[in-house]
């Protein structure tokens, strides 16, 4: 019955939104109606705009913003693609569709009259429009009806509900389901969750190695992966795994300063979207590995060790200045990646056996609770 009730469970056209996204449009009218130059105020989202709530655990976005006008010669084009995003996702709430970031594209791409002027070139024009709409409105994607491609997967115990579907995700083989962009309870419901922790696996290799070892089954977890930095969908399924069924998120990247940042992604919040922190980041997230004192500790010779580069080398030392990497172990843990002059991925625990991960690394990590926080 509880089924059958999320099932008939529809999506709701927020007025709200769509009320913030016409309000981009009258302040274009409004100007012309006073003889003055339209103007939006846009947050910045950048490093130097965020700030670190040491209290949440979370990225925050700060109070900066800049200025957008029409009669700028320098932001005239921007300022038109932004009123032309507004438009196409105001005109998604009245039909209470959703859509993806390359139909916006076309949707709002088109030669201005009487001109060989293209309103868009490029889809990288269009994104981040979108992008500073959601921190201007305070309107998260999923409100704005915008879907990115499913690029993450999630095998376990986890029954979930999507568009009245039943999906039990342990009977999908090793394949498991594929998680869409958007989760929220009004698309994607949780019926029943029994695991007692998530495993959130940067790479899809690795979770293709976990899935398939019934990794999951063992050791009664949910199984998460993005395939590289995580999509939202993936980050905001675990957040809600977390919050509503209260499951430590464990989270296992390669051993350099992308796999870094991508847990403190997860842990932290984005950089670029800080003003989502609230809603995606899971303070309490661990990192279980791959830590610099591994290869080490599990006997890898440096020999499946990568040199570091100066890309890589300037991007730890970066790390190293924000505010949430520095705790004295985090400190401890990139410096010590650094002196070893190496980085590690987590394919090069087959060096030891095809199933080191799953059968003796993940095992002890989890047994000796080794993770740093």
């Amino acid at each position: 019955r509880q089924e059958k009730n999320m099932a008939r469970k529809k999506p709701k056209n927020n007025g709200a939104v769509e009320k913030k996204l016409v309000g981009v449009a009258d302040v274009v009218i409004a100007a012309a109606e006073r003889s003055k130059d339209p103007a939006l105020s846009i947050p910045v989202r950048s490093l130097a705009n965020v700030t670190f709530n040491e209290k949440r655990g979370i990225i925050e976005m700060g109070r900066r913003k800049q200025t957008r006008t029409f009669f700028n010669v320098g932001m005239a084009k921007k300022f038109m693609q932004t009123v032309l995003v507004a438009d196409a996702l105001a005109e998604l709430q009245r039909a209470d569709l959703t859509t993806s970031l390359r139909e916006i594209y076309y949707r709002t791409k088109h030669t201005i009259k009487n001109s060989h002027e293209n309103t868009f070139d490029n889809q990288n024009e269009s994104d981040p429009l979108i992008e500073d709409l959601e921190v201007t409105l305070e309107a998260l994607r999923e409100e704005l009806h915008v879907r990115a491609e499913n690029s993450g997967t999630v095998v376990g115990p986890l029954v979930l509900v999507d568009d009245g579907d039943r999906v039990d995700c342990t009977r999908l083989g090793k394949g498991g389901y594929s998680v869409p962009s958007i989760v929220e309870p009004e698309y994607i419901q949780i019926s029943k969750c029994t695991a007692d922790f998530v495993l959130l696996v940067e790479k899809g290799t690795q979770w293709n190695r976990l899935s398939e070892d019934k990794f999951w089954r063992r050791y009664n977890c949910i199984l998460l992966t993005g395939n590289g930095q995580p999509p939202r969908g993936v980050r905001r399924l675990a957040r809600r795994l977390h919050e509503d069924y209260h499951l430590p998120v464990y989270v296992l990247v390669d051993n350099d300063p992308w796999g870094y940042y991508i847990y403190s992604v997860v842990k932290q919040g984005s950089i670029n979207l800080a003003f989502e922190s609230q809603r995606m980041a899971i303070p309490k997230a661990k990192f279980i590995g791959f830590s610099s004192a591994d290869p080490d500790r599990y006997g890898l010779p440096r020999t499946v060790g990568i040199k570091l580069n100066d890309k890589d080398i300037n991007r730890a030392k970066e790390l190293m200045k924000y505010k949430w990497f520095q705790k004295k172990e985090w400190q401890n843990e990139i410096k010590g990646m650094l002196s070893s002059g190496l980085k590690f991925e987590l394919d090069a625990l087959a060096n030891k056996d095809f199933q080191y991960l799953t059968k003796t690394y993940l095992p002890r990590k989890l047994k000796e609770k080794d993770w740093l926080d």
